[in-house]
C-alpha cells in the first residue's frame, strides 16, 4: 500500500492523511442494549427495576475484537446516582460473522458470552442479573459509497432482587422482556446507528414498559472560512468539522409505582467537535462563475487535484475525472487490495488507461464494483465528455440504490422522459428523488447533455452533501420523531 501512495502527488498525499485522521475511530454505535449515552467524558443511563427511574451516570469502556469472522464486543460500566445508588456491569457479545461475496452483504449473529451486573441502591436493596438470554440477527449490505445495516433483537434478562424487612431477607424475582431493532449507515463522511428497543418488566407488585429509542451520529462536514484581511493572496477557504453526538429517549409507564407513574426522560450526549482547515484554492478563471463554491470544496478536499492554475468551468468534464472524482469523495477502498496482486499487473483493463496514473487505482476499483461501465471490449472511455445521465448513474450505483426504483415500465415527472437512455432511466429517478438533480424551467432533465466541469462539480457537491447530512436526517430524525 505504501508503494502506491507514495505515487501519489505532494498534494493530494497531505490531503489523504488530514482527511484519514478525521475518520471517526469506529462506526457510530449505541453502547449496548440500555438506552445510554456518552461523551468522551461520561456515559449517562436510566434504570427501571426499581419503582421511580434511576439516572445512572459515570464510566463506560467498550472494547472490540475481530478474529476469523467473529467479533468479540466487550461493555464494562461503573455508574452511580446522586442518590447514592451504584450500577456496575460487564457483558461479553460474540458475533459470528459470514460474508457473501457475491452478494455484496454480510450477516452476523450475535449471542451473549459472559455477563455480570448488579446494582445496590442506597438502602441497601439489590438486583442481580441471574440469568442473560440474547439473540441479535443483523444484515449489511456493503455498497461502495454506504455500507447499509438493519439487525433484530430478542432477548431476556432475570434479576434476583434482594431486601430487608424487619431483619429478614426478601427475594424476589424480576424477568425483563427485550424486543427491538437497529438501522443504520457507515460511510466516509459518517455513521448513524439508531436503536428502538421494548422493555417489559414482570415484577411481584405488577408489570411496567419502557420504550426507548436511542442514536449514535458521526458525521464530518465543508463549512467555508472567510479570510478578513484585504491584503492577502487568498479570500477564504474550506475546514472540515467533525462532529459526534448521541440522543436518548425514555417513555415508560410504571402502574404500580407511588411516584412517577409514567413519563419521558431525554438523555443527550455531545463530544467537542474538532475543525481541520484544507488546502485554499487559487484558481484565476473561476472567480464570477456560478459553481465557484462547489470547484473549491472540490479543490480543498483533493476531488481535484488540478496543477493549473486555470480550471475551466465551461469545458467538457471527461469520464476519467469525473469516475475519479466520485472515487475520490467516497474513499472507495481501493488500498485495501493486496500488494502481491498488484505487482503481477502487467498492462491496464482498457488500451486508453495507464497504470503507472496515480489515478488509475480509483477507476480500476470503480470498474471492479460497478460503478462505471468501460466504452468497449478494449477502451474506458477514458477522455470522452461525460454526459448527465452517464454521471448520475455513476453516482447512484455507489450509492447501491438503483433497485428502489419502480418496476420497469414506470415513467419519469420529466417532459423528456422518453430521451433518457434505458441504462440510465433507474439512476436519473431516483437522483431526482434524492435532490441530487433538477429539471430546467420547462420541466426537463437532459439526460444526454455533455456536463461542463462546473456542472459536474455542483452534481458532485450535491452528493457530497447527501452523504454528509441527508443520510442522519433519515437513519435519526426521521424514525425518531416521524416514525
Amino acid at each position: 500500500m505504501i508503494k502506491y501512495l507514495k505515487k501519489l502527488s505532494i498534494q493530494l498525499l497531505a490531503i489523504l492523511l488530514v482527511l484519514t485522521a478525521l475518520i471517526p475511530a469506529a462506526n457510530a454505535n449505541v453502547i449496548e442494549y440500555s438506552g445510554g449515552v456518552m461523551d468522551e467524558y461520561e456515559y449517562e443511563e436510566v434504570f427501571f427495576l426499581y419503582d421511580i427511574p434511576i439516572k445512572f451516570t459515570g464510566k463506560a469502556t467498550v472494547t472490540e475484537k475481530e478474529n476469523k469472522n467473529q467479533l468479540t464486543s466487550t461493555y464494562k460500566f461503573t455508574l452511580a446516582s446522586p442518590d447514592g445508588h451504584k450500577l456496575t456491569r460487564s457483558v461479553v457479545y460474540v458475533s459470528d460473522l459470514t460474508k457473501h461475496e457475491v452478494k455484496g452483504q454480510t450477516t452476523s449473529n450475535t449471542t451473549v458470552k459472559s455477563y455480570n451486573e448488579k446494582v445496590t441502591l442506597a438502602d441497601k436493596t439489590t438486583y442481580t442479573l441471574a440469568d442473560y438470554q440474547f439473540s441479535q440477527g443483523s444484515v449489511v449490505d456493503n455498497r461502495p459509497a454506504t455500507d447499509y445495516y438493519s439487525g433484530n433483537i430478542i432477548a431476556r434478562k432475570i434479576y434476583k432482587k434482594s431486601y430487608k424487612v424487619d431483619k429478614k431477607t426478601i427475594e424476589e424475582e424480576i424477568t425483563v422482556r427485550i424486543t427491538g431493532e437497529n438501522v443504520g449507515y457507515q460511510n466516509f463522511w459518517g455513521s448513524t446507528d439508531t436503536q428502538l428497543i421494548d422493555y417489559e418488566i414482570v415484577t411481584p407488585l405488577g408489570t411496567a414498559f419502557v420504550t426507548n429509542k436511542v442514536s449514535d451520529s458521526k458525521s464530518r462536514v465543508l463549512e467555508y472560512e472567510a479570510h478578513s484581511p484585504s491584503l492577502s493572496s487568498f479570500v477564504g477557504g474550506n475546514s472540515v468539522i467533525s462532529t459526534s453526538d448521541m440522543i436518548s429517549e425514555y417513555e415508560y409507564d410504571i402502574p404500580y409505582s407511588h411516584y412517577a407513574r409514567s413519563g419521558t426522560i431525554n438523555l443527550n450526549k455531545k463530544k467537542s467537535p474538532t475543525i481541520e482547515r484544507l488546502i485554499v484554492p487559487k484558481f484565476r478563471d473561476i472567480a464570477k462563475h456560478w459553481s465557484k463554491p462547489n470547484i473549491e470544496k472540490l479543490y480543498s478536499l483533493g476531488i481535484f487535484d488540478e496543477s493549473s492554475n486555470f480550471f475551466s468551468p465551461d469545458a467538457a468534464m471527461k469520464k476519467d475525472l469525473f469516475t475519479i472524482g466520485v472515487a475520490k469523495a467516497v474513499d472507495l477502498r481501493v488500498m485495501e487490495e493486496k500488494t502481491n496482486k498488484r505487482k503481477t499487473l502487467k498492462k491496464p483493463l482498457f488500451e486508453d488507461l495507464d497504470v503507472k496514473d496515480p489515478n488509475y487505482i480509483y477507476i480500476e476499483s470503480a470498474l471492479n464494483k460497478g460503478l462505471v461501465n468501460p466504452k468497449n471490449k478494449e477502451k474506458f472511455g477514458a477522455k470522452d465528455s461525460i454526459t448527465r445521465a452517464e454521471a448520475v448513474t455513476i453516482i447512484v450505483r455507489s450509492l447501491g440504490l438503483e433497485g428502489r426504483a419502480p418496476t420497469p415500465g414506470y415513467k419519469t415527472k420529466f417532459i423528456d422522459d422518453n430521451k433518457i437512455p434505458n441504462a440510465a432511466k433507474d439512476s436519473i429517478y431516483i437522483a431526482s428523488e434524492l435532490g441530487l438533480i433538477d429539471p430546467d424551467k420547462k420541466n426537463r432533465i437532459n439526460a444526454n447533455e455533455v456536463l461542463t466541469r462546473g456542472k459536474a462539480s455542483q452534481l458532485l457537491v450535491r452528493y457530497l452533501n447527501f452523504l454528509e447530512s441527508d443520510l442522519k436526517q433519515n437513519y435519526r430524525d426521521d424514525i425518531l420523531y416521524f416514525d
